[in-house]
């Protein structure tokens, strides 16, 4: 990303989020609000057609699971789609996951102009990102969050495409799958008969309550009533009484789980050495994010003990440059700092170095944990296992444009 577009990009969150003051940050609030007034009449005409059947909507015919909010960022459901899919995999499921892959780059170039001297045409099917066994591709084509699924998951398939119904298809016909997890899937309504597990962030449920792009809600508050259970995140003890409140007055049928994201340890990133957490107790360190919610990063490393001397922010699922790591690693040098540390899904973005940093960089791991209402969850999930029967698509469903087989990207599967 131009560094020009991180910046104005980083300046708009801020905007939103009310972090800046002044007339340029005044005057951009009330465009974006504008525009946010137009938003909502086309996410509703959206809804209305699917819910008339105005909109084509497909079922294939296996246990269906999406993982989704209202908001854009910042409730951790790369840690939910990782724990569910660990769950269900020791279950006996043959799981995948697919994902949108945000952000992830188009095939080089090189590779089409290769394809198509060699008189191939590209497959408009899915990316390959992992079958279970190798993974195919790195970060940088797949997306940092199925990359990072990918390498934690061996025996879980992870799928890319926009189209998640041809992956969907993709994935049961190529390796037999009987589970599909949705990451990111809420707002996903071309596939239908599945059970949608809402996350809210308790610290900040509905961000401004305005929707995008004045605010960060994807649809208005309301909509909520479409979710099968309620997953409210970043858990800490502290009564829920009034967030719970609020989301029964929008949804009554969907019980309320409470889980939290806690650190499990330090891995060095160049070497994969991990260390505990009493590691960071005292410890100067400098934090390193691209994430949407760096406050949450970073306020969690105070809680394990870390001071941190600096922090540099970039904006949500940037690629770091050689560059701005090598400046973070002068400024850690300059400020005594005995450690960088960064988000496990930004350290799949980061640089290769040459030679070992003279500052290390650590990744702190984080992982999902249910409490209250956890049984309710698994209870929901094995009910829909119940009333789905794998491999059971209907003719009706099958759509003429998924007959092909399933891609490879438009070659066979190179491991990156």
């Amino acid at each position: 990303m131009p560094r020009w577009t991180d910046r104005f990009e980083r300046f708009a969150v801020d905007v939103i989020l009310e972090r800046r003051d002044g007339k340029r940050a005044a005057v951009l609030r009330w465009f974006l609000f504008l525009l946010s007034l137009l938003y909502s009449p086309l996410v509703r005409l959206r809804l209305w057609l699917y819910n008339r059947n105005l909109a084509h909507s497909h079922s294939l015919g296996c246990l269906v699971i999406s993982v989704g909010n209202l908001t854009v960022g910042g409730t951790g459901k790369t840690p939910v789609v990782e724990k569910l899919a660990r769950e269900l995999t020791r279950e006996g499921r043959r799981v995948a996951i697919l994902s949108r892959g945000y952000k992830s780059a188009s095939q080089p170039i090189w590779a089409r102009w290769r394809q198509a001297s060699q008189g191939e045409t590209p497959q408009p099917g899915p990316r390959v990102v992992s079958d279970g066994q190798r993974v195919f591709l790195g970060p940088f084509l797949a997306g940092d969050e199925p990359y990072m699924l990918a390498s934690n998951l061996p025996g879980v398939v992870i799928l890319t495409g926009k189209d998640r119904v041809r992956s969907g298809l993709a994935a049961i016909r190529q390796w037999g799958v009987d589970t599909l997890l949705l990451d990111d899937g809420f707002q996903y309504l071309p596939l239908k008969e599945r059970l949608d597990i809402v996350l809210v962030d308790r610290e900040t449920p509905f961000g401004n309550r305005f929707l995008l792009p004045r605010g960060t809600l994807r649809e208005p508050m309301s909509h909520i009533r479409r979710a099968d259970i309620l997953l409210v995140t970043k858990c800490d003890g502290s009564p829920l009484a009034e967030l719970k409140s609020e989301l029964r007055r929008h949804n009554r049928h969907a019980p309320i789980v409470e889980c939290a994201h806690l650190p499990r340890y330090l891995a060095q990133v160049s070497t994969g050495e991990k260390r505990a957490l009493l590691f960071l107790r005292g410890l100067r360190v400098v934090a390193l994010s691209g994430i949407a919610r760096p406050e949450s990063f970073e306020n969690g490393l105070r809680r394990l003990g870390a001071e941190i001397v600096y922090s540099r922010r970039f904006a949500d699922h940037h690629r770091f440059s050689e560059h701005e790591l090598l400046r973070v690693l002068e400024r850690a040098k300059a400020r005594s700092a005995a450690a960088i540390i960064t988000t496990e899904k930004d350290a799949v973005r980061l640089p290769f170095l040459s030679t070992p940093p003279p500052v290390p960089i650590y990744f702190l791991r984080v992982e999902i944990e249910f409490f209250q209402g956890a049984e309710a969850l698994r209870s929901r999930i094995r009910e829909k296992m119940r009333q789905r029967t794998p491999f059971a698509i209907s003719p009706s469903d099958r759509i003429s444009s998924l007959s092909e087989e399933p891609a490879t990207n438009g070659a066979h599967p190179v491991v990156l």
